[in-house]
């Protein structure tokens, strides 16, 4: 009985130390998504891309396809959106946060653009690794 109770706190404290690593890991990742969405607000797509990993295997999946790459994800962003009336202010609206693995996650939300050109809205899925220490994305899917 003495070896079960052991068992018990032993477990209910690496619950505790999991869930609370796992709040730390979602603060973080909110603060990158903040972060991004000052940066886009502000009409600085490069500042805005500090968020995305910094690779060659960065993947972008949108309405016209896959992207791949740091480079060609940014230079798809300066197309697609080449002034501030364009840009215009970003807000999000996140719904789920999920853990896929030590030091992954996936994030699905929705986006909204207050902007010149006409607003626009839709949803996205982001995969968030933590690389060197820092949340990055690796994979977005928008529309």
């Amino acid at each position: 009985m003495k070896k079960l109770i052991i068992l018990f706190c032993l477990l209910s404290i690496f619950n505790t130390y999991s869930q609370s690593d796992e709040e730390t890991d979602k603060k973080a990742i909110h603060k990158v998504l903040k972060k991004q969405r000052l940066a886009w607000s502000d009409n600085d797509l490069e500042e805005f891309m500090e968020g995305y990993w910094k690779s060659d295997s960065l993947k972008f999946y949108g309405s016209n396809g896959v992207t791949y790459g740091w480079q060609n994800t940014l230079e798809r962003y300066q197309a697609a959106y080449p002034t501030k009336d364009h840009t215009g202010k970003l807000s999000f609206k996140i719904n789920d946060i999920s853990k896929i693995t030590e030091g992954a996650y996936y994030v699905l939300g929705e986006y909204h653009l207050k902007r010149e050109v006409g607003n626009a809205d839709g949803i996205f899925m982001l995969v968030f690794k933590k690389i060197d220490g820092d949340w990055k994305i690796i994979a977005d899917t928008s529309s």
